[in-house]
């Protein structure tokens, strides 16, 4: 095994402290936002900005205090992984790190190496990207420790590139590199990157990530494949809990307030909270609730999914019943993110769309935003503001 520590301090932090947007489809990974977003978003208002980045990404900001990270991967072979920080009020630049890939960097046209989003546990940041190379950095940018995968692993990669984000419990980096060969499941201690546990996955590309239920004061972790959802226990990699029917490879799962799990299974699936080493109890399943390529959203009593028609549909966490459907503009590849009242989505083509999902009767545009410019990733949000990354540039949209 090769891998680098320069420090190891105190990095574990309490798994339920509040913080910004820390990973793939916020903190919880379920694409709530806590707090308000104005409709009223602007390119051009007075907190509104936009830099050009060092290269491509399909990556998303993740949020940590005063800072805005993303990743990017630039040269002829996309071989130079940059991570990048930028102050959340102005836009500046805090820092940037820039490493050599050490595994493939071989990915389909519209992807990326840099696919992957980061993740945080309030003191560190973690990157990971297609080649497998995992660099975890200081909030100051300072490298703490990286793994190139590949040196000891070095058939975990398919022809189409990686793009599962890592998340973090019990001080535990849990990171997916599942393909046809070579496929795993891996518990880094998030001290040292040193390996504590490593688990054999089904075989199949694999572009899903990891989940995160909460259980009173203990966390689980949901790995989804295309056999079903199994939940492990962090420390470890045990099994406590698994669902059989199969799953998408592509859009993840979702926890909905209620604890029930949202499965992409047979269209959308819900099976009742998992409690330890018991049997999937299933509420619902609904074969008109498929999602596209984007994931599941939640938003109170309703979840919402867009499909490969770009038909953006809600429905009842409660009872999979339909509540209305609206077509927007597409293709989309991101995942929508919500708040109680609106929900925001952007279009592969840079649209941005504000929709009002306050009635389980219909759901309305209320603006459009053009940024002109490709847009695959799914946004973050803070203090009243939405961020997204495009092709070229980093944006902060504030009303």
């Amino acid at each position: 095994m090769k891998i680098s520590t320069l420090f190891a301090t105190l990095l574990l932090i309490h798994p339920f402290a509040s913080a910004d947007w820390q990973g793939f489809r916020g903190t919880l990974g379920n694409g709530k936002i806590e707090g308000k977003i104005s409709p009223d978003l602007n390119l051009t208002s007075s907190k509104s900005w936009n830099i050009a980045l060092p290269g491509r990404g399909l990556s998303s900001p993740i949020i940590i205090d005063n800072l805005i990270l993303v990743t990017a991967s630039s040269g002829p072979q996309q071989s130079n992984l940059h991570i990048l920080a930028y102050n959340v009020g102005n836009g500046v630049l805090a820092w940037e790190r820039i490493f050599k890939a050490t595994g493939r960097t071989i990915c389909h046209s519209k992807t990326s190496v840099a696919a992957s989003t980061m993740v945080s546990n309030g003191n560190v940041v973690v990157a990971q990207f297609s080649s497998n190379d995992i660099f975890c950095l200081d909030l100051n940018g300072n490298l703490v420790w990286l793994r190139g995968l590949t040196f000891d692993y070095p058939n975990i990669a398919n022809g189409l590139g990686m793009s599962s984000s890592p998340v973090t419990a019990k001080g535990v980096l849990i990171t997916q590199v599942e393909n046809d060969a070579d496929s795993f499941t891996f518990g880094l201690n998030i001290q040292n990157g040193t390996t504590l546990w490593k688990k054999t996955r089904p075989r199949g590309a694999n572009w899903t990530s990891p989940i995160v239920l909460d259980q009173n004061s203990d966390r689980w972790i949901g790995l989804q494949s295309k056999e079903g959802l199994t939940f492990i226990n962090p420390s470890n990699g045990n099994e406590i809990w698994s669902y059989h029917e199969g799953a998408s490879t592509i859009p993840s799962s979702v926890v909905a307030e209620n604890k029930m799990v949202l499965i992409p299974s047979n269209g959308l699936t819900a099976v009742k909270e998992p409690t330890l080493h018991s049997s999937p109890i299933q509420k619902w399943t609904n074969n008109k609730l498929s999602p596209g390529t984007g994931s599941p959203a939640i938003s109170g009593d309703q979840v919402f999914v867009v499909n490969r028609a770009n038909v953006l549909t809600s429905a009842s966490v409660k009872n999979g019943e339909i509540n209305w459907r609206l077509r927007i503009k597409g293709p989309v590849s991101a995942s929508p993110v919500t708040t109680d009242q609106l929900l925001f989505i952007f279009s592969e083509e840079g649209i941005g769309q504000v929709i009002d999902i306050s009635s389980t009767k219909e759901g309305k545009v209320l603006k459009e935003l053009d940024l002109q410019d490709t847009i695959l990733c799914t946004p973050a949000a803070d203090n009243g503001s939405l961020f997204v990354r495009s092709d070229k540039k980093l944006w902060k949209l504030s009303p």
